[in-house]
């Protein structure tokens, strides 16, 4: 493991190799479920920041790319961007990497009927496509808010007030409409399998477009390793 060659315990990195465990059975039936489901991609967001083709929110212009595959309602996505988000930052406005944020719904199902993560992650959009810019400090308030699993999560008006926060409004509707509903269920589809899983899950990473298992993610302020 990365970890070893710093001499510290990757702890978030022997978390979620437990904690991955525990979901991949769900994870996998909902791989079923999205197979068996309608294939209407739903309507694309637009805009400069979003990558047409993988549906990802692209921050930064670096050479190098890093890939992140999020579900908003996610314990363990929250505690990545509380360990990494810092480096990660660093790395885009150094220009290292352009970091491609996927912003999926396999969670729904925690959130009492509501669909948070669904519309979580249709809100990204909504706020990328008003304002590429604001799309990043949307996505890291929203995790500095993030409700509890099984928790309904947070509202509409909620979510709003966040994009309100980082600089966005006039998205009402497409919010509460769910505009891009079907297009993340399209793209979740997508989401890529780690080495030694049997089922998509979150957070997934690619570094320079190859899958990585979270296993191997380097300890806290070794992050940069993954690009060298």
């Amino acid at each position: 493991m990365m970890a070893a060659a710093t001499g510290k315990t990757n702890w978030f990195a022997i978390w979620i190799s437990t904690a991955v465990v525990v979901v991949v059975a769900l994870v996998v039936a909902l791989v079923v479920w999205m197979n068996n489901a309608a294939t209407d991609p739903g309507t694309p967001p637009s805009g400069a920041g979003i990558d047409q083709e993988t549906g990802a929110v692209a921050v930064g212009e670096g050479s190098q790319t890093l890939d992140t595959y999020i579900d908003f309602m996610c314990p363990i996505c929250g505690q990545f961007e509380t360990t990494y988000g810092p480096e990660i930052t660093d790395l885009v406005d150094e220009g290292t990497i352009t970091l491609n944020i996927h912003p999926i719904s396999i969670l729904d199902r925690y959130s009492q009927g509501t669909e948070y993560s669904t519309r979580a992650a249709n809100a990204m959009y909504c706020v990328a496509e008003a304002d590429p810019d604001a799309a990043y400090p949307f996505m890291q308030e929203m995790f500095e808010k993030q409700p509890a699993e099984q928790s309904t999560g947070l509202t509409d008006d909620e979510i709003l007030a966040i994009a309100s926060d980082v600089g966005v409004t006039g998205i009402d509707s497409c919010v509460t409409d769910r505009t891009f509903g079907d297009y993340v269920t399209s793209m979740t589809k997508n989401t890529p399998i780690q080495p030694g899983s049997q089922g998509i899950g979150t957070p997934t990473l690619a570094v320079n477009g190859e899958t990585i298992a979270n296993s191997s993610i380097p300890a806290v302020g070794s992050f940069a390793s993954l690009f060298n």
